[in-house]
């Protein structure tokens, strides 16, 4: 047998690859409460210090579950569609943790689960669904461009399957779920190079909006374990922020541009 020295140089020239986060800084929108709380005590409990930024004060709450717990956070209320907030937050994570490694936007529009068809919707609900998600992701990836850069680091956008298939009852939430799509394609080809990956995450949890319409419709919890080829929804803290955590870290290096669907196999054809 031939030796394969390019076989041997991967085995010596990389560093030991870890589930881990330490060293790292992440910022996550709309971390006060469901998705965006598990994914940034997740990302606290992974060994990264973490920045939040949300309109509400149980963003704070969430920083102090992290500090307690023995972590580095830090959080400011803010809006995600006005670009001062978000800079203004990428600036106190740099600030205060010395870097940035990674962005995930989560914040979403406080419509996302109010039903409506095209003729319904109204245009304040129409507007906050783009300012929220779109708006909200374009000045995520303008205010911490330069730092991810320099740290070669990572940007997450969260997405749905309204955007792949869309939705019937949700035209506004699923025209801006699916632009993120094309955000993401479009800046991880752009930021590739500069060695920044880009992903979105298609993620199948229980969120307080969600546990909100299964309180107004009981029947609702039980239709949606039976579409769902494992039978349950899935739970923020341990179905979906452990794969945000694997997307921020360096065992995804080779990750980019791609739709990540965390669904329990809900959606088998996206």
């Amino acid at each position: 047998m031939t030796d394969h020295p390019t076989d041997d140089r991967r085995m010596t020239d990389h560093p030991a690859m870890t589930d881990r986060l330490d060293g790292k800084v992440v910022l996550v929108t709309g971390a006060g409460a469901g998705i965006g709380r598990a994914v940034a005590v997740d990302a606290a409990a992974a060994g990264a210090s973490v920045a939040m930024i949300g309109l509400s004060d149980n963003v704070m709450e969430t920083a102090a579950m992290i500090t307690g717990a023995g972590g580095q956070a830090v959080a400011v209320r803010g809006d995600v569609t006005a670009y001062a907030d978000v800079a203004g937050a990428v600036a106190l994570a740099v600030e205060r943790f010395g870097a940035l490694d990674g962005v995930v936007h989560n914040a979403t529009s406080r419509y996302s689960s109010m039903m409506a068809k095209v003729e319904t919707l109204g245009g304040d609900a129409w507007d906050d669904h783009l300012g929220v998600s779109l708006r909200g992701s374009f000045n995520c990836a303008r205010a911490a461009m330069a730092e991810l850069v320099r740290t070669k680091g990572r940007l997450l956008l969260m997405t749905s399957p309204a955007a792949m298939e869309g939705s019937p009852t949700l035209p506004g939430y699923a025209a801006a779920k699916g632009a993120i799509r094309g955000l993401t394609k479009a800046l991880a080809v752009e930021w590739g190079p500069l060695g920044v990956r880009v992903n979105a995450l298609s993620p199948l949890a229980v969120t307080p909006a969600l546990a909100n319409a299964q309180r107004e419709n009981p029947e609702m919890e039980g239709r949606l374990r039976a579409v769902v080829p494992l039978g349950r929804v899935g739970d923020p803290a341990t179905d979906i922020a452990p794969v945000v955590t694997f997307l921020l870290g360096d065992r995804s290096a080779y990750v980019n541009g791609q739709t990540i669907v965390v669904d329990g196999g809900r959606y088998t054809a996206l």
